[in-house]
Parts: structure tokens; sequence; C-alpha cells
């Protein structure tokens, strides 16, 4: 039950982290293709199509294709299945 109190401050002292400390490490390590993401749904686009507070993330303009689809095709709400599958694997990936 001690044992990583031993490899603490007595055995692997320069390999464990102290947790009295900061840590300090660069946060694009590992991610040297990384970029950051931006909004492509405005705020006004999704205030007219009255999206819930929760789904006004990172893949709402795939929401609101997926709604506009919907209402095009309304008795035939199975034409829409390219959007839907847009927009859950960008949540997923979210």
């Amino acid at each position: 039950m001690g044992a990583h109190l031993v490899r603490r401050y007595v055995t692997e002292t320069d390999t464990e982290p102290d947790p009295a400390k900061k840590f300090e490490f660069d946060p694009q390590f590992g991610f040297e293709e990384r970029k950051e993401r931006e909004m492509i749904a405005t705020q006004d686009q999704m205030n007219l199509a009255q999206l819930p507070v929760g789904q006004r993330d990172y893949c709402a303009h795939y929401l609101l294709k997926l709604m506009k689809c919907k209402r095009d095709n309304w008795p035939n709400f199975l034409a829409c299945k390219h959007e839907r599958h847009d927009w859950d694997y960008c949540e997923q990936q979210e």
C-alpha cells in the first residue's frame, strides 16, 4: 500500500512528479499539425433556427443542414440520411 510513497520519496525522486508543484508542459506536444477549431455556423443562424443551447457546438452547421433537409423533404424523412450521417460523425469526433 505504501509502495508509491517509497518510490516517490526514496528510490525514484527524479522520475516521479512532485504533486506540490504545478505541471508545466507544452500544450502542443504530440500535436504538430493541430489547428484551432472555429465555428462555421454563426450565432444569427443558430438563433434563427432556434437551436437549443446544448446543440450549439462545432457541429451546428451540420445540424442546420439536417434540419433544412428535413424541412424541404418533409414526408420523406429518409431522404436526409447523408446529412444525418455527417452530423452524427461530427458529434462522435467531438
